[in-house]
């Protein structure tokens, strides 16, 4: 089995709490089929804006050339620090992108990817955006119109909450503790009147299982950059992390942009290898 293309981040169904992935390319080609395989990712030395599909030497950001970083509403301020967002007000690099993606119901959350973290998120990310972040579970805090007002509410709860992901923790599967639907309460009590406004009635707990054997007890980042082809045993995948089993993790969604063919290692061909 072989696939190749320009690297996304994998794209993500949920059904009876099971996550399930499928590669970013052409076709919906499951990747929870390769867990427990060989793989092996090749690097060509390509690399492509995935706005604007142009041949570059270095990406920025998360899959873009220099211009599109600069002046693609994507890569806004706006994006880390929603509060700033004026899509509302008809502002914003291309406000027809803006009022399509930003001026639309969003959620802020709370979740558990290693410590209890304050996100948002656009309604229609749910789950996507939870799956992406590796959380075990996740709970909506509030509903709110548009994005700046959910990152005036993220604010409010960042004395209480990081917003924030260890990847290293969420990789190994160390999760703190906790009561999401007790942090949600405790969460909404910090909010001032006019926010609390906004608070779901939703008290749906979600909870979330990846498609892993075992987990690392230590983690090694790989970059494509530094080693072009990448092969080992996939034992599970979590978040946009494939995990191998001798403890180094691939972040597909940090290496967007990158033209990659992934291919499964036939039996005969990894005992032909093993010999030599």
């Amino acid at each position: 089995m072989q696939v190749q293309g320009l690297i996304k981040k994998m794209k993500v169904a949920l059904q009876a709490n099971e996550v399930s992935y499928y590669f970013p390319f052409e076709g919906k080609v499951p990747v929870n089929d390769w867990v427990g395989k060989e793989v092996v990712i090749r690097f060509s030395g390509q690399l492509n804006c995935i706005n604007c599909s142009r041949e570059t030497n270095k990406i920025f950001g998360e899959g873009l050339c220099y211009p599109c970083f600069r002046d693609a509403p994507q890569a806004a301020p706006c994006i880390i620090r929603p509060e700033l967002c004026e899509a509302h007000l008809g502002k914003g690099r291309d406000v027809e992108w803006e009022e399509q993606h930003h001026n639309q119901p969003h959620i802020v959350y709370l979740a558990l990817s290693s410590s209890v973290k304050v996100g948002v998120t656009r309604e229609i990310q749910v789950p996507t955006r939870w799956i992406d972040q590796g959380a075990n579970q996740a709970i909506i805090l509030a509903e709110v119109p548009y994005r700046q007002l959910a990152g005036e509410i993220e604010v409010f709860l960042k004395d209480h909450y990081t917003d924030k992901t260890s990847w290293q923790a969420m990789v190994k599967n160390h999760v703190a503790e906790a009561d999401l639907l007790e942090e949600k309460e405790n969460a909404a009590y910090e909010l001032p009147p006019e926010l609390q406004d906004f608070v779901s009635d939703n008290d749906e707990v979600f909870d979330l299982k990846y498609p892993v054997i075992e987990f690392p007890t230590k983690a090694k980042s790989i970059k494509l950059d530094k080693m072009p082809e990448v092969q080992g045993k996939l034992a599970g995948i979590k978040g946009q992390y494939w995990l191998f089993s001798d403890g180094r993790v691939f972040n597909w969604r940090n290496h967007s942009g990158y033209n990659v063919e992934v291919s499964q290692v036939e039996e005969s061909s990894k005992s032909q290898t093993e010999l030599f």
